[in-house]
């Protein structure tokens, strides 16, 4: 028999320049260096055990083979109720709401969904980093706006300069992701104002929206008619509920917009495992267990708050999202990337450069903390830090 020589073929990769994403090189070194983990957004702490006792008793029950395409009844029914009480807006379960592998994939999918080659997406920069790979395997085209530097408030002077008339979309995210601002209801209005002339669709990622703090509201695109019958809204179970590792989401659209994003997620996907869907739906039919998350995230926001006043960083406003952000200038010369390296190699805690999330590096001397915590992992790197 004749010997066949293995042999790979090549492939021109479709990102060339892409290394391995900053949480992923942040938390191998704070694995190597026995750091506090405060870089990548996730919980050290478990979630409610009904709710884990609720995706137990659905695969007991049998509920372990494919579930409807666009997500099982009783929890698409399940959102749209939570959405009508928070936000004033009624989505139909039935051509209105899909539940999602996670919020990632619901945005690629929406994406992959209606942006054309060709097409431009306005992102804000600091943006999280799924955001412009995205866009980029779709074929559109990327146009970054930056939001103000240090106060991260929307510029829409700027937003206004960078639509034209290929703008096919514009993502928005609020919380933001790292930067833990939040837009006001004049912001939104704002928005709705300056869209109502295009037909820019709007991608808003809320996954935070239930860590909103002092009292203010979270302000859903879905409270504002302009915005929401152009807008795929995007939300997590796993941020909400402290499960991010169960990877389940939902997208709220208008009918039309909801017909093209099934149309790719029944391909790229299909569907989201049964029972944690009915899990989900049981735990879903009490409110306090996401009424209650700010109390829940601003107890632990402001003891790292109270924390970090023994350092020398300047302690930005932290708004929403379980995200801090400080300034890093009176403490070091080192970059926002090298200053996170040394803290984690030499402190024994690991932060997030913000530099990682614009596309030209942009440093403006601020890191990110999570803290998504338990009390004493908080309190042990608040000791640690408490050296600087």
């Amino acid at each position: 028999m004749t010997q066949v020589p293995a042999h790979t073929p090549p492939v021109q990769s479709k990102f060339p320049d892409m290394g391995t994403t900053i949480f992923t090189v942040m938390s191998a070194l704070a694995t190597e260096k026995s750091a506090v983990n405060l870089g990548q957004g996730f919980p050290d702490f478990d979630c409610d055990p009904l709710l884990v006792d609720a995706v137990c008793d659905a695969m007991r029950k049998g509920l372990n083979q494919y579930p409807p395409m666009a997500g099982i009844a009783p929890l698409r029914e399940a959102v749209a109720g939570k959405i009508a009480a928070s936000h004033q807006r009624r989505y139909d379960a039935g051509s209105e709401i899909t539940i999602t592998a996670g919020a990632t994939q619901a945005i690629i999918t929406a994406i992959l969904a209606v942006v054309r080659p060709g097409d431009e997406v306005i992102v804000l920069e600091p943006c999280y980093d799924s955001y412009v790979p995205n866009i980029e395997l779709a074929g559109g085209t990327v146009v970054r706006v930056p939001l103000v530097p240090h106060t991260f408030r929307p510029d829409f002077d700027k937003i206004a300069a960078a639509i034209t008339p290929r703008t096919r979309a514009m993502l928005i995210n609020s919380p933001h992701n790292p930067s833990a601002t939040i837009w006001s209801r004049q912001d939104m209005l704002k928005l709705q104002d300056l869209l109502a002339r295009t037909e820019v669709l709007l991608i808003s990622d809320e996954v935070y929206e239930h860590m909103v703090y002092d009292g203010q509201e979270h302000q859903s695109a879905a409270r504002f008619a302009g915005l929401a019958a152009r807008a795929f809204i995007v939300s997590s179970f796993g941020k909400t509920y402290h499960v991010t590792g169960w990877k389940v989401g939902y997208v709220a659209a208008p009918a039309p917009l909801t017909a093209e994003f099934r149309k790719v997620h029944q391909f790229n996907v299909f569907t989201v495992n049964t029972p944690v869907q009915h899990g989900l739906a049981t735990y879903m039919d009490d409110p306090q267990r996401y009424l209650t998350l700010p109390a829940f995230y601003q107890r632990k926001r402001d003891l790292f708050r109270e924390g970090l006043k023994r350092t020398k960083f300047e302690i930005l406003p932290s708004e929403g999202s379980f995200f801090q952000c400080v300034d890093i200038s009176a403490v070091s010369d080192l970059s926002e990337d090298e200053f996170c390296k040394w803290l984690t190699t030499e402190i024994g805690v690991a932060a997030i450069p913000l530099s990682a999330f614009y596309g030209n590096g942009f440093d403006q001397r601020v890191v990110r903390f999570c803290f998504a915590k338990k009390e004493e992992t908080l309190k042990t790197a608040l000791e640690r830090l408490a050296r600087l």
